[in-house]
């Protein structure tokens, strides 16, 4: 039998944050049978941990929502941080991901990772498209500091900036409209959207992808720090940005992230997880 563990991501309490199903030692467990897991689990996101390629590391991470695998994510990052130095790893470690090797730090209980992956702009998909897809007006969106833009450090999210909380809190996404998208901008496969809203250093933010099977998303990592180099690019000044997240479907999440200038902009993001559950798979 194969152990198992779960923790709550980007939140220092139980029941808050997002879900992270993971495999310590996934190093029995047959391939076919990867995906099958995690959509058992049917979390955003199921990490499996085996040995790294290079001695030097700490391990190697695949990570899978429930329907494909993924190179690279922010909470399941931050959970497998905190897992492996629940079990003795860090506080500096290493983590193989599919984008290469991560370097990560917990410090005081706090994880955090450092990308300094060159931020992508996929595409600019029409903003009323977006506010369809948002099942909101084109009035909701605040384009004053951009346009929508699908945009990447690894994994793509339509970056939507909104006027204010109350047309954040309206969001009700249209999957016909979101399909419109994905065929429209088929690089980020399932045009999942990351719409927020800003009030200087504060970020109110919410995700949807439900092609992905991922209603909503109570912590996004990987969108957080895209968000944050592209606002970084943009206003050309370093940011530390607190991100609020999952408030709206009673999984409150704070994500932190900081940003370097001048050269390419590096993008720091951290944040606590908590375990909450440990078993066995009888599988």
């Amino acid at each position: 039998m194969t152990e198992f563990v779960v923790y709550d991501v980007f939140t220092d309490h139980a029941f808050g944050g997002n879900q992270l199903a993971i495999i310590p030692d996934a190093t029995t467990l047959p391939e076919d049978q990867l995906q099958k897991i995690a959509r058992e689990f049917n979390f955003s996101e199921t990490v499996f941990l085996y040995p790294p390629q290079d001695a030097a590391n700490t391990a190697c991470v695949r990570i899978f929502t429930p329907t494909t695998e993924v190179p690279f994510a922010g909470h399941p990052t931050i959970g497998t941080i905190i897992a492996l130095t629940d079990t003795g790893h860090g506080p500096a470690m290493t983590l193989e991901l599919g984008i290469g090797p991560l370097a990560c730090q917990v410090d005081d209980g706090v994880a955090s990772f450092v990308t300094t992956a060159p931020l992508e702009r996929l595409a600019k998909p029409s903003p009323d498209l977006v506010a369809r897809a948002l099942g909101l007006t084109p009035d909701d969106l605040d384009q004053s500091a951009h346009a929508p833009v699908q945009a990447s450090l690894g994994l793509p999210f339509v970056i939507v900036a909104l006027r204010d909380r109350d047309a954040l809190r309206r969001c009700q996404p249209v999957t016909d409209a979101i399909r419109e998208g994905a065929q429209l901008h088929p690089a980020g496969l399932d045009f999942a959207l990351f719409a927020y809203c800003r009030d200087g250093d504060t970020i109110d933010a919410r995700m949807f992808a439900p092609l992905d099977n991922i209603p909503e998303d109570p912590a996004t990592g990987s969108a957080s720090a895209t968000l944050a180099a592209l606002l970084t690019e943009i206003a050309q000044t370093p940011l530390a940005l607190t991100i609020r997240q999952g408030e709206d479907m009673g999984r409150p999440s704070t994500i932190f992230a900081k940003t370097t200038l001048p050269g390419p902009v590096s993008v720091t993001i951290s944040g606590n997880a908590v375990k909450t559950m440990e078993g066995r798979l009888v599988i």
